[in-house]
């Protein structure tokens, strides 16, 4: 049986080793971190406006709750077009 101290310094090894010995994985994580970065980074902020900006506290607290109470909504846009 493994000490708790010792469960961890032996998932931290593996997983460094398992880092360090790895030769498509790098770049692919790398490849991964850049695309997830442009994605939420920088489309984020140029392309996609917040749903219900220029609202004051109470008119999205009203326009939230009637899109919560209304039975069966199908159409996920329609909070930003009522």
């Amino acid at each position: 049986m493994y000490r708790p101290g010792s469960i961890i310094s032996f998932f931290t090894s593996l997983y460094r080793d398992g880092f360090r010995n790895m030769t498509w994985g790098k770049p692919l994580v790398w490849l991964i971190l850049l695309k997830l970065i442009i994605l939420f980074g920088i489309l984020r902020v140029f392309f996609f406006k917040p749903a219900m900006s220029g609202l004051t506290d109470e008119q999205k607290s009203e326009k939230v709750g009637n899109v919560l109470t209304q039975p069966h909504h199908t159409d996920t846009l329609n909070l930003l077009t009522d």
